[in-house]
């Protein structure tokens, strides 16, 4: 419960979880496997009240423990993987602290993920060639595309299989492409096997740093793990609680932003989506309505201030009649 509170663990991820594990302990007591003294769990019967697609309501009776998480989501809508961007300032913060303490790789992987937005799963599979087939794009200036996904020549893992194309930086492209070529990183692909060779990202041992599934990398989390501990152990708070994930959340918010600031709704969910390759557009909404929120929140408490600050704590008599 501490990890969904802290917003680490999504509710319906826990309350999965929780399931599956009450599950399994059922299936062991109904074998005689485990036969333990004292009761696992209270049993409690729960009517989940169902509506039809006719608005008719009916109730469902159903079993349940005290063991049971409940997925009580946010009424604000969630940002993908139940995560919140940071603030520019805490962005910049980050990176120098990284940029200072941590190791290469992971400086440039962090940085790849709050200016192009990639997931950690895109980025741990990037190759070389990925880079050296970048093309300019002509609407921004300075501006690069580098294809993504199993559609992808070579290909690079995408979630959902989405295949697209990436805006990079030209800074961000040179300072990769010039990292790819240094000893530090040949040294990593001579250990490496020969289908792993090509990865721009290789851990000391030349094993790439997506090895596991998904967007997981053991190797990066315990890295961002051990660098958020001495940050904290020196006073520094700005790595305190946060993930890696939140950096793709981070840019896509600013994207929404200066979108919905340059043009409308539907020209800012196009672009947002096109920027970040979602699958569906109901992902992309969940940003724009973020931004759309946050703004009104902060024009809220700007007259809220502007109202109520400096009010006078104590009213005279005659100010009442």
């Amino acid at each position: 419960m501490n990890n969904v509170e802290e917003g680490c663990l999504a509710p319906s991820t826990a309350s999965h979880r929780m399931s599956a594990v009450i599950r399994f302990y059922r299936w062991l007591h109904s074998e005689n496997l485990l036969s333990p003294e004292w009761p696992m769990w209270n049993e409690k019967v729960v009517g989940v009240r169902l509506t039809d697609s006719f608005g008719f309501e009916r109730t469902l009776i159903t079993n349940s423990t005290d063991l049971a998480i409940p997925n009580r989501k946010a009424s604000r809508d969630p940002l993908e993987g139940g995560l919140l961007p940071v603030s520019l300032r805490r962005r910049n913060a980050i990176l120098t602290y990284c940029n200072k303490n941590a190791s290469q790789e992971l400086t440039l992987m962090l940085g790849l993920g709050f200016r192009t937005g990639m997931r950690l799963g895109t980025i741990c599979d990037l190759k070389i060639k990925t880079l050296q087939r970048a093309v300019p794009d002509p609407s921004f200036p300075g501006w690069f595309r580098i294809a993504v996904g199993p559609g992808a020549h070579p290909p690079v893992h995408t979630k959902y299989g989405v295949t697209g194309q990436i805006w990079i930086d030209e800074s961000d492209l040179q300072a990769i492409t010039s990292y790819s070529f240094e000893f530090r990183r040949l040294n990593r692909q001579a250990r490496a096997a020969p289908e792993h060779r090509e990865h721009v990202f290789l851990t000391r041992n030349g094993a790439p740093y997506g090895a596991d599934s998904g967007d997981k990398s053991n190797a990066l989390n315990v890295e961002l793990h051990r660098l958020r501990r001495r940050s904290i152990a020196e006073g520094i708070e700005d790595l305190r609680n946060f993930h890696f994930h939140q950096s793709r959340c981070t840019f896509a918010t600013e994207i929404a932003r200066l979108a919905l600031k340059h043009g409308n709704a539907n020209q800012a969910i196009s672009f947002v989506k096109q920027a970040l390759l979602h699958r569906d557009e109901s992902t992309t909404l969940k940003y724009i309505r973020f931004v759309e929120n946050n703004s009104v929140m902060a024009s809220a408490a700007d007259e809220f201030t502007k109202a109520f600050v400096g009010f006078p704590a104590v009213v005279e008599e005659s100010e009442l009649e």
